[in-house]
């Protein structure tokens, strides 16, 4: 399996284009919800990039994996 993208503004831009909406953004993350799927996906607020695990699992969360 190879690395998933753990570039801040790319996720975001990903999860922004397949319909996640920012359902809060307080604190130290962001929090994305979508209409059609179940689940709720904190991304830390910040720039650059984020550690491999926590990207996988955005990933995983995102259904990208």
């Amino acid at each position: 399996m190879g690395t998933v993208e753990t570039d801040l503004r790319r996720i975001r831009q990903r999860l922004e284009a397949e319909g996640w909406l920012i359902l809060r953004n307080t604190g130290d993350h962001t929090v994305y919800g979508h209409d059609e799927r179940v689940g709720r996906i904190p991304v830390p607020k910040g720039r650059g990039d984020l550690p491999q695990g926590t990207a996988k699992s955005i990933a995983k969360a995102a259904g990208w994996i």
